[in-house]
């Protein structure tokens, strides 16, 4: 299918190019037309590279293709995302100062936008009107998201999550709104996804134990992949819960509308969360960083200096992976339970990261595991990773799929070898 994906001038750009890429990989052809202002966001070259296609703003460049005709006529569908409370009023008046407003005029397919800008201006009577007049004309505006904005509010006006803009903008192709002028929201446009029925349960943090009542052991995990998943999971159909072990609260704001968020701390804790869940839930996701030891004995009062250094009395904590194999195994928990772990290594001088991880994959008994090498600063706190999946074949660690990208990129590949695996 021939698509327009017209870009506006807002800092949820960036999230335009998972748009872009999510649609190229379902096999459509992709023209990108941004705004000026979306170019101070996200360059020309980007949006080049990963379309395979020109970029332009004016109806002045390809004057003898007549491009601002021609890229509407041959649409087949346009998605704009985001789109800005600008974009709206101007698409209402039938401005056409620039490529993509041309495009939106010469256009007879179905037209999709994803609004995103701040909670005052989405509320505005202004956009109130413009939205219901374009949605009177048979476009489809999605409701935009609410959590965190551009600084320190919150409120409806977050872009929807990519694989939620297409499933919409597939969807609209399909059945137009037609005019009915009610608000589709993502949930109501898009079809059951390949998760669809199905409890995933993902784990994400880092645990704490604690020394005394302002100290405590723990490690370098932001959660961010941890919430990326549950993302990427309630967006392919999941009914998703994130089982929190002190995950900053931007992150949890972030999260997609339906994703259950359940807070820990220790790891003992942790592990009687996810007893509780697995019970019930079809896939647990272990992407929480588990501290292996907690102190034999935790102070009641801050310790003060004695000037004679410190010793601590460390014990093993529960192995809360291997359990929940332990308890899906003996039927303890639900049956067919997928378990997938996770593997955060730095290697040793004599034993390389990968040989680890794929060491724990068949120690542990689960059914996927996804490694990361954390060596070098890599990956904790970070808003990229790479990471390779590995599955248990013949008493070997057999290689499922590799992954670069965002975090947001990395969980769309793990979470697709979920569905994989779940088929075999």
């Amino acid at each position: 299918m021939r698509i327009v994906l017209g870009v506006t001038g807002g800092i949820a750009a960036y999230k335009a190019a998972h748009v872009l890429r999510g649609l190229r990989e379902q096999g459509h052809e992709v023209r990108v037309v941004p705004t000026d202002a979306a170019l101070e966001f996200v360059g020309a070259p980007t949006w080049e590279a990963l379309s395979g296609q020109p970029v332009s703003t004016t109806v002045f460049d390809g004057v003898d293709r007549v491009e601002h005709v021609r890229i509407g006529h041959e649409a087949q569908l346009v998605v704009i995302a985001p789109a800005t409370a600008d974009l709206l009023a101007r698409a209402r008046s039938g401005i056409a100062d620039d490529l993509l407003t041309a495009t939106l005029l010469t256009a007879t397919c179905p037209v999709v936008a994803a609004p995103a800008m701040h909670t005052q201006m989405w509320e505005n009577p202004a956009t109130v009107e413009n939205v219901a007049v374009l949605r009177s004309r048979g476009w489809t505006v999605i409701e935009p998201a609410s959590g965190r904005l551009t600084g320190q509010d919150s409120g409806p006006g977050r872009l929807p999550e990519p694989d939620e803009i297409i499933a919409a903008a597939l969807t609209a192709v399909q059945e137009p709104a037609g005019g009915s002028g009610h608000p589709v929201t993502p949930a109501e446009a898009a079809e059951p996804g390949p998760l669809h029925g199905t409890s995933v349960v993902v784990t994400a943090g880092g645990t704490r134990e604690p020394l005394d009542p302002v100290r405590f052991l723990g490690n370098r995990s932001s959660g961010k992949q941890g919430a990326a998943l549950a993302a990427a999971a309630a967006a392919a159909g999941a009914d998703t819960t994130l089982i929190a072990a002190n995950v900053d609260s931007q992150v949890l704001a972030a999260l997609p509308a339906g994703v259950a968020v359940d807070t820990v701390s220790t790891t003992e804790e942790l592990q009687a969360a996810c007893v509780v869940h697995a019970s019930t839930a079809d896939v647990m996701i272990m992407a929480a960083a588990v501290a292996d030891y907690r102190p034999a004995q935790t102070a009641e009062h801050k310790m003060m200096k004695s000037g004679d250094g410190l010793v601590l009395e460390l014990v093993e904590n529960p192995d809360v992976l291997r359990g929940l194999v332990e308890d899906r195994d003996a039927g303890r928990s639900r049956t067919g339970q997928l378990l997938v772990g996770f593997a955060a290594e730095t290697g040793t001088p004599d034993r390389p990261a990968a040989v680890l991880a794929q060491e724990k994959l068949l120690r542990k008994g689960c059914d996927l595991l996804v490694f990361n090498d954390v060596s070098g600063d890599r990956a904790f706190g970070q808003d990229d990773n790479t990471v390779i999946v590995y599955r248990p074949a013949d008493s070997v660690a057999q290689e499922v799929v590799r992954s670069t990208g965002t975090k947001a990129d990395v969980s769309h590949d793990v979470i697709a070898a979920v569905i994989a695996e779940r088929t075999r």
